[in-house]
This record gives C-alpha cells, sequence and structure tokens, in this order.
C-alpha cells in the first residue's frame, strides 16, 4: 500500500512538472460531467506551460482582423487602430470523446487556463480593450483566444506626397518573456482568409482606407536569447478628395488669376492693384487652411512647397511689375544700360522668349548746321504788300529771282524740314537709352510669364500623376 502511494505521488508530480494531461473521462453527456473533469484533470495546472517537456516549444497561431481605423496622428506619430485578434495553441494530452462528454467545444474562463503572454511591440498607450472573460476550448485540446484590441501604435508617418501619402505601418506580435525555445509565434491556417476580408470589413468614409496587410515571421536576436515574433504591415492610403477641394484647386485657380495678369498691359498701374489684391487673398487663404496641412518636423510635405513657390511666384510677379511701370514712366531719366545687362537681357534672354531685338535703321539724319533763327515780325509795323495780301489784291508779278537766290531759299526750306523730323522722332520714339530700357523690362516681363506657364504646368503634371498612381496602387 505504502509502494502504491509513493508510485502515485511520484506520477502526480511527475504530471505537474511536465504539464501532462490526461484524457477526460465524462460520467455523462452533460455540461457538469465536463466541467467535473476540466476541475480535475485541466484547471490545477493552469500555472504550468501545456507541454509535455521544458525543452518542448509551444506553437502559437495568431491572425488579425482590422476592424477600423479610428485615427492617424502625424504629430505624435501614431496610428489609433481597431482590431480583433485569435490566438490558438493546443494543450498536449487534453482530448474528451464527443459522444461521451456531450460536445466538441465549451466555453472555458480565461482565468482557469494557461494563456500566452502576447503583446504588441509598437504599444505606446494603456491599454483600454474591452476584456473578453472566455475562450474556447476544444476536444482535441486546441484553445481558441478570440478578443478585440484598441491598439495605440507607434508610426513613421511620410507625408512627403501628402495628401496622396500611403503609409505603412507594423504590428509585431510576441512574447514578452518565454523566448523562440519556449513559444514559436507563427501564422495561423486561416491566416490568409482572414486578412483577405480585412478589405470587407473596413468599408468606412473616414480619411483613411485600408489599402492590403502583409505579415512576415521574424525572429528578434538579444544578448538575453532568441523571441519569436509575427510582424503584420498594415498599409494604408488617405482619401485626398477633401484636400484636392479645399487646398489645391482654390489655390490653382489663385495663381492662374496671376498669370493671366500678364495680358493687362505693364504701364498700366491697375496691374500692380490687381497683384497685390491676388496676394492678400492667397496669404489669408493659406491661414485659413492651415488646419489642415499637416504638423510635423521630420520632413515638408510637397504640398507646402507647392504653395510656398506660388506665394514667392507671385510676389516676383508683383515686383517685376513694378520695376516696369518704374521703367515705362521714368527710363528717360536713368543713364545708359549696362553692357552686361544689354547683352544678357537684349540679345540672348530675348532670344529664349521669342522676342528678337528690333534692327537698327541704316537711314542717318545729318544736320550740317542748325537752323538760322526768323527774323521777328513786328505786329505794329505792316508794309503795302502785306495789306495788299490781306485785303486779297494779287501784288503784282515779279521778275523770277536769280538762280543763287532760288537755291538759298531751298536750303533754307531743307533745314527747316530737317530740324521739324528731328523734334517728330524724338517726341515719338524717345532717346536710344530710353528705348533699351524699355525693352528691358518688355524682356523680363515675357520671361517671367513663361517661368510661369512653366511652373503651372510641372505641378499640375505632377499632382496628376500622384493621384493615379497612388489610385493605381494595389488595385
Amino acid at each position: 500500500m505504502t509502494e502504491v502511494k509513493t508510485a502515485g505521488l511520484i506520477f502526480i508530480c511527475f504530471s505537474l512538472l511536465y504539464g501532462s494531461v490526461a484524457a477526460l473521462n465524462c460520467t455523462s453527456p452533460t455540461p457538469e460531467s465536463l466541467f467535473d473533469a476540466l476541475e480535475k484533470e485541466l484547471f490545477p495546472k493552469k500555472l504550468l506551460r501545456p507541454v509535455k517537456g521544458f525543452s518542448d516549444t509551444l506553437n502559437i497561431s495568431i491572425h488579425i482582423t482590422v476592424v477600423g481605423i479610428l485615427g492617424v496622428d502625424e504629430k505624435a506619430q501614431s496610428l489609433t487602430t481597431f482590431i480583433w485578434q485569435i490566438l490558438e495553441w493546443d494543450i498536449e494530452g487534453l482530448s474528451w470523446d464527443e459522444k461521451e462528454c456531450g460536445t466538441t467545444r465549451v466555453s472555458v474562463p480565461r482565468e482557469k487556463l494557461w494563456v500566452p503572454d502576447v503583446h504588441i511591440s509598437e504599444f505606446m498607450d494603456e491599454d483600454k480593450s474591452p476584456k473578453t472573460p472566455y475562450v474556447y476550448l476544444y476536444n482535441t485540446g486546441r484553445v481558441f483566444d478570440d478578443k478585440p484590441v484598441r491598439v495605440v501604435s507607434s508610426c513613421r508617418l511620410e507625408i512627403y506626397t501628402f495628401p496622396f501619402d500611403i503609409q505603412n505601418c507594423s504590428l509585431t506580435f510576441g512574447p514578452h518573456l518565454h523566448r523562440a525555445e519556449d513559444i514559436r509565434m507563427f501564422h495561423g491556417s486561416t491566416a490568409e482568409l482572414i486578412l483577405a476580408e480585412s478589405r470587407e470589413v473596413l468599408m468606412t468614409k473616414g480619411e483613411w482606407e485600408l489599402a492590403d496587410i502583409e505579415s512576415a515571421q521574424n525572429s528578434l536576436e538579444i544578448t538575453e536569447g532568441s523571441y519569436s515574433e509575427i510582424k503584420f504591415f498594415i498599409i494604408l492610403r488617405r482619401r485626398p478628395v477633401l484636400y484636392v477641394v479645399n487646398l489645391l484647386i482654390p489655390s490653382c485657380f489663385l495663381i492662374t488669376l496671376d498669370l493671366f495678369s500678364f495680358l493687362l498691359p505693364p504701364q498700366c498701374v491697375d496691374r500692380s492693384a490687381f497683384k497685390m489684391t491676388l496676394i492678400l487673398g492667397y496669404t489669408v487663404f493659406l491661414l485659413l487652411m492651415n488646419e489642415l496641412l499637416p504638423v510635423t518636423g521630420n520632413t515638408t510635405p510637397l504640398i507646402n512647397v507647392l504653395f510656398s513657390v506660388s506665394l514667392a511666384l507671385m510676389v516676383a510677379s508683383l515686383l517685376e511689375t513694378v520695376f516696369i511701370t518704374n521703367i515705362q514712366f521714368s527710363s528717360s531719366q536713368y543713364s545708359a544700360v549696362p553692357h552686361w545687362l544689354s547683352v544678357l537681357v537684349l540679345r540672348y534672354l530675348a532670344v529664349v522668349v521669342f522676342l528678337p531685338p528690333k534692327q537698327k535703321s541704316n537711314r542717318i539724319t545729318v544736320s550740317l548746321r542748325p537752323p538760322a533763327r526768323e527774323p521777328a515780325i513786328n505786329p505794329g509795323i505792316i508794309s503795302s504788300r502785306d495789306l495788299q495780301i490781306i485785303s486779297g489784291d494779287t501784288p503784282p508779278e515779279k521778275t523770277p529771282p536769280e538762280p543763287d537766290q532760288a537755291l538759298d531759299e531751298l536750303r533754307k526750306l531743307s533745314r527747316d524740314l530737317t530740324a521739324i523730323r528731328l523734334e517728330m522722332d524724338k517726341h515719338f520714339q524717345g532717346s536710344k537709352t530710353t528705348q533699351e530700357w524699355q525693352m528691358v523690362g518688355i524682356v523680363i516681363d515675357r520671361l517671367l510669364f513663361g517661368l510661369y506657364i512653366i511652373f503651372i504646368s510641372v505641378s499640375f503634371i505632377t499632382i496628376v500623376s500622384i493621384w493615379i498612381w497612388n489610385n493605381s496602387f494595389l488595385d
């Protein structure tokens, strides 16, 4: 009798040491009978890892379903998601007969079983997930732990292509204490099905949409040992319609208005006033829409560069308009155009903007001597000949003048006509310096107009290309 007791004690100690569980025997196919058997064979060993030996590895299957994206914080670099986590593992040696016990599975309190210490490495907030007190236990010894988890995880957000950005955030599941030789994480048999269904679960109308979920098995190597991990990559895509309607389209409208303002005459004062009004409106627009832009210190979004360059071009066009207006009204007071500026602008840039310089005229006007002053007529003294002309009487014909006298009259008339033509040329054409300065202003005005067209075209093509690529990603 003593030997039997000793043998029984040795068997119990051996069973507790290695976590071995025998097949359950139910007295009747009722829940009470099954729970009595579990209370006797399984529940007392909840502190032990359910394997036969210390060197045995427990395989844990994990798969997740993304229920919803609750929020993305660009400033805090965090992602808030609501997922459904499913863990499965086997209790070695545990089984029961379906006919004998009356069921193939039963729900048991979580605290009655050994549960793996699986956690998320990127978790960065208090766990506010709803608690699920029960797990499923199958007659094959399979444990099915299904619970919802609210995850606030760290995620490095790349917002360079905002609002057409695609984010790749990871969730790493692994044991907190047990090493790889104790627990090994791997994908469950239904992992592919669950991941495929994630697209259908997340049918929300928020800012973000789920593009894809990828997974990879990983091993964390540290000085204390190796730890088995499963890493899920949650790929999110931002819906850009809100930002396109509220940011990009109004900005493009204002830039287009500033572009067409170049069609106004440069000498028109209203052109400067119109451009100043546009700059003021664009500044107010940026201040009002600043809340829609992401705030982070890692990188500058491409859309911010677009707005900055647009504002810079508006200011540059206003300064250029002021410069040209000043040339139009004050060029006569300037000194000659510097040679390097004349060569750069009038010879090279003028060709670039399809405005070749005007050909100089080969005709040269030479004045032999300044025109002689005509003697002033004293209105108080009128000769008899003048009285005859005024009264309409025809004076008596005189003999033709001598040839020398006629030649002098022609020379006098030529000098008078030359002086009149010089004055007319100076009045209508201006001086050479004034013409060069005005030509410099016209070339610069057209050059900035061309740069505006190039910038708007490149920006539009870039935005459309990013949008098309974003919408075709993983479709």
